[in-house]
């Protein structure tokens, strides 16, 4: 059995495969997913599991080298983005890199979904609450 938090076995799979740039969403329970990319439906329940539930422990895991967010989020969920960049900040300093922070419309992102190695959806039911995180490297 493994040993850290990500007990996820498709989650594990998805993370060990990445290569650098590779790109994997982490998602609310809204996002339309496109047929292309590995779907991981997490939600059980709205609000189960949390969306920064979700994505502390995949980033536990994943070296991230950037996040694409909506530049909606600012806007209409402020708090979770500000939850979400706090995430990102101690990530970035455990990493000993910089994150890259970017926002391109709600209808950009959807797009960009669609060069995910995955999608996971979580149980999270709060607007715009979605990343695209981009693979890093370990050296």
């Amino acid at each position: 059995m493994k040993k850290g938090r990500l007990l996820n076995a498709e989650i594990s799979h998805v993370i060990a495969r990445l290569g650098h740039t590779d790109t994997l969403t982490i998602a609310d329970a809204g996002l339309p997913i496109p047929v292309g990319p590995q779907r991981i439906d997490l939600a059980l329940t709205p609000g189960t599991p949390e969306f920064l539930q979700v994505v502390e422990v995949v980033t536990q895991e994943m070296q991230v080298e950037s996040a694409l967010m909506a530049e909606e989020i600012k806007q209409f969920n402020p708090q979770l983005h500000s939850a979400l960049l706090a995430v990102l900040d101690a990530l970035q300093r455990h990493q000993g890199n910089t994150i890259a922070i970017r926002y391109t419309s709600h209808e950009q992102f959807k797009q960009q979904t669609q060069r995910s190695q995955a999608v996971i959806r979580s149980g999270e039911c709060s607007p715009y609450a979605n990343v695209i995180l981009s693979a890093g490297v370990t050296f």
